[in-house]
């Protein structure tokens, strides 16, 4: 039993020190996409991540190498938390067109719950962080032109896949009409987004929540106009 124990000590300052070198990975990727997002790439410093991050300038150097490996990943780190949290979101719409006879929601309830999630998802796209991401892009893009694939093209993807899978159950259970669930799924999204740039003024205009409603509740109007069914 000594033995075991003993096995058991050995091994937890490994585990330890794993967790700690993870811990510092994402406190160093968070602070870099804060100064890449302040200053931009050209004008961002290692000096400055480090210090937001609280280490020192070579731990930085030793878990993400240089400043251009640092800025891709910390794009993507950050692209990935966001499309995590839209994807919950979508999630929403899991459970709708799966009721039985007795229980089965009516039109109104659809027409509620995919106003819930427009509203949810308008402000993902409205969050500051989210607005910093595309600001990033769209500044870097000549210098980096993969990046617009790999942080922003399959993160739409993944959304609008999450989407059409929702909508194509949605209609199978006769709640929409017979469609491409993922022409669909585009068409839903862009009726969100595409109001909102001008809206917001690129992120630099706060949006009022009354108006979020409203931008939300046309979007499912409209939706619901083209792929509702007739009762």
């Amino acid at each position: 039993m000594a033995h075991v124990t003993g096995t058991k000590a050995a091994k937890a300052p490994g585990r330890t020190a794993s967790r700690g070198r993870i811990d510092k990975r994402e406190a160093i990727l968070g602070a870099a996409f804060t100064v890449f997002a302040r200053r931009g790439y050209a004008r961002a410093c290692m000096e400055e991540i480090a210090e937001v991050a609280g280490v020192a300038k070579h731990t930085v150097y030793n878990h993400l190498g240089d400043k251009e490996n640092l800025f891709r990943s910390a794009l993507e780190a950050t692209a990935d938390a966001v499309m995590a949290e839209n994807l919950a979101v979508v999630d929403l719409l899991a459970d709708e067109g799966t009721g039985n006879e007795a229980g089965q929601p009516q039109a109104g309830d659809l027409r509620e719950r995919l106003e819930d999630v427009a509203h949810r998802l308008l402000l993902q796209c409205c969050d500051e962080r989210s607005w910093s991401l595309r600001r990033l892009l769209y500044a870097e893009i000549t210098q980096f032109p993969d990046l617009l694939e790999v942080v922003w093209g399959r993160g739409a993807s993944r959304l609008k896949q999450a989407l059409a899978d929702r909508l194509a159950r949605l209609s199978l259970a006769g709640r929409l009409r017979p469609c491409d669930p993922a022409e669909a799924a585009e068409q839903f999204l862009a009726l969100l987004t595409a109001p909102m740039e001008a809206r917001s003024r690129l992120g630099t205009r706060e949006v009022p929540e009354s108006e979020l409603h409203t931008v939300g509740r046309a979007a499912v109007d409209t939706f619901l106009q083209a792929y509702g069914t007739a009762g």
